[in-house]
């Protein structure tokens, strides 16, 4: 029977595998310009494409982010979580 950490490694080579020709096909990075610069412009063709869109995924985004972080919040608060990693 293979377990989960057999699992994992496979599906850590078929990530790196298919990864790898994923970001090949849609790396637009010149070698002159840093993460920022490259992301401004992929930033910026993405709103020319569509500002609805662009709108939509940062409220989204934020959704998330607020969501997350409420539900650490609860578990922090409501239960004895930090009693059992020997916090408080």
């Amino acid at each position: 029977m293979i377990g989960a950490i057999e699992i994992l490694i496979i599906a850590i080579i078929f990530g790196i595998i298919y990864g790898r020709d994923a970001i090949d096909k849609t790396f637009k990075k010149h070698a002159d310009e840093n993460l920022a610069e490259s992301f401004a412009v992929d930033v910026k063709e993405f709103y020319e494409k569509d500002p609805k869109r662009l709108i939509l995924l940062v409220a989204g985004g934020l959704a998330t982010f607020i969501f997350v972080g409420l539900g650490i919040y609860w578990a922090l608060t409501r239960t004895d979580l930090l009693k059992m990693i020997g916090l408080e």
